[in-house]
């Protein structure tokens, strides 16, 4: 109760600071995206209850990772308020000509199969972590079921394509610049982990050859 006490507080704060910025309660993509992440976010959270294992490894596993991935993951973490953030900025201060909001909505609808890939990424692996390191503790394996039969990675390709539409979503040409940023990141990071898995996971050298996208089918 504490924590769904403290999760309503901090959401109610932060979406009265996001339309706040905007000058405006009267965006409707505001409206919709705060909606779509409070629906993912109530679900993954029931995907971690569900698996305490994984609720304590995601819990966890930042202190047993490298510092420049600690760093990483902060950076990305970043994305979706600076995203937020610029929208807003954009909206009370109109800098390019405004979005279609046909351009919007087929955002919008885009976004629900690219999280529901990152989340049954998730519940496809029962080692999925926030940070990169080869769970001996928990006798990690490779996971070729689910979404890891068709790339390696998809995770990071749920999570990349959410941050593209997100601008798109919000109608916001400018925040386009840290939505490319942060799918930098990811790419740059699926690169690193793979390596790491290559070289540490058992099995996973082989499973490479049979799947051979990281992020997208017969690109890469």
């Amino acid at each position: 109760m504490k924590r769904v006490i403290g999760i309503t507080v901090s959401s109610t704060i932060a979406a009265a600071t996001f339309f706040a910025v905007a000058g405006t309660a009267a965006w409707w993509n505001g409206w919709a995206f705060l909606v779509l992440i409070t629906v993912i976010g109530a679900s993954t959270v029931r995907l971690f209850k569900n698996s305490p294992g994984l609720a304590e490894e995601r819990r966890t596993a930042a202190e047993k990772a490298e510092p420049w991935d600690r760093m990483l993951v902060r950076l990305v973490n970043l994305a979706l308020p600076a995203m937020l953030l610029v929208s807003a900025c954009e909206k009370r201060f109109p800098w390019f000509p405004a979005m279609p909001s046909g351009v919007s909505v087929a955002a919008f609808v885009a976004m629900i199969p690219a999280a529901m890939l990152a989340y049954r990424a998730i519940a496809a692996n029962h080692f999925f972590s926030s940070h990169i390191r080869i769970q001996k503790d928990r006798g990690q394996t490779v996971i070729t079921n689910g979404p890891y039969s068709v790339v390696r990675h998809p995770g990071y390709a749920g999570s990349a394509a959410f941050n593209l539409l997100t601008p798109f979503a919000l109608g916001s040409w400018a925040a386009l610049l840290p939505a490319f940023v942060t799918v930098g990141l990811l790419v740059f990071r699926t690169a690193r982990e793979d390596k790491v898995l290559q070289a540490e996971l058992p099995g996973y050298r082989a499973y490479s050859k049979q799947v051979r996208a990281r992020l997208i089918p017969t690109i890469w």
